[in-house]
């Protein structure tokens, strides 16, 4: 009995394992639209959700600047992980004996949002690792970005940056001010927590700080202009 046990469990872990395996070659196809767990976890349950896909052409260069300069500003130079800022992360938990902070890279994210879970955990971490490299490897630059910005959760119910735009702003992504696109950057990290279009003095401040850096861009933003 304990031996079936152990092997089902086996077999369900190699099926699960191999879900995400297959999926990333197919969604490198730009006529896919990739749902999240979190969607799909909103839809089995019943669950109200916005998503409108929209190309990342359809996307103020604003916005894709501000995602980027705020969550992960080395994007265009990894192979999916920030070995640097990975690296930084661990020996800061090692010395102060707690998970400290992140060091997600938007690959990390994305592939986090399309087949993994929320929550903080090291085995979860430990899986973003190589699949992030995976996904990096196989899709373009621009693929990733697309993709991620219409998984993103930006409130509850609230997937993509179409939606976000138009629930927060009454505009579509496309015609997203430099306020506006900073604000719905700076509320990524803890997006059931804060709001864009009534931000706290402290989201306020933290969106001062990506709009100069999504001024300042410049070549850090290279791969998603080809």
């Amino acid at each position: 009995m304990l031996r079936r046990i152990l092997r089902l469990i086996v077999v369900v872990a190699l099926v699960l394992a191999a879900i995400p395996l297959l999926l990333v070659p197919i969604y490198a196809s730009p006529a896919l639209r990739p749902l999240s767990t979190l969607m799909l976890a909103e839809h089995f349950t019943f669950q109200p959700f916005d998503r409108q896909w929209v190309p990342l052409d359809g996307i103020a260069p604003v916005l894709v600047h501000s995602v980027m300069m705020s969550e992960d500003g080395q994007f265009c130079a990894h192979d999916g992980i920030d070995w640097t800022e990975l690296s930084a992360v661990i020996d800061q938990a090692l010395a102060e004996g707690s998970g400290g902070r992140g060091a997600s890279t938007i690959p990390m994210q994305t592939v986090k949002n399309l087949f993994l879970w929320n929550g903080r955990s090291y085995l979860r971490k430990g899986l973003e690792v190589p699949l992030a490299m995976y996904a990096d490897a196989l899709w373009s630059k621009r693929r990733m970005m697309e993709i991620y910005l219409n998984v993103a959760e930006w409130g509850p119910g609230i997937y993509g940056i179409e939606a976000a735009a138009r629930y927060y702003f009454n505009r579509p992504a496309s015609d997203l001010s430099a306020r506006q696109a900073a604000l719905l950057a700076a509320s990524l990290p803890a997006p059931l927590a804060r709001d864009p279009a009534n931000p706290t003095a402290g989201l306020a401040r933290i969106a001062d700080r990506v709009q100069a850096r999504a001024r300042g861009s410049g070549a850090y933003v290279e791969c998603l202009d080809v």
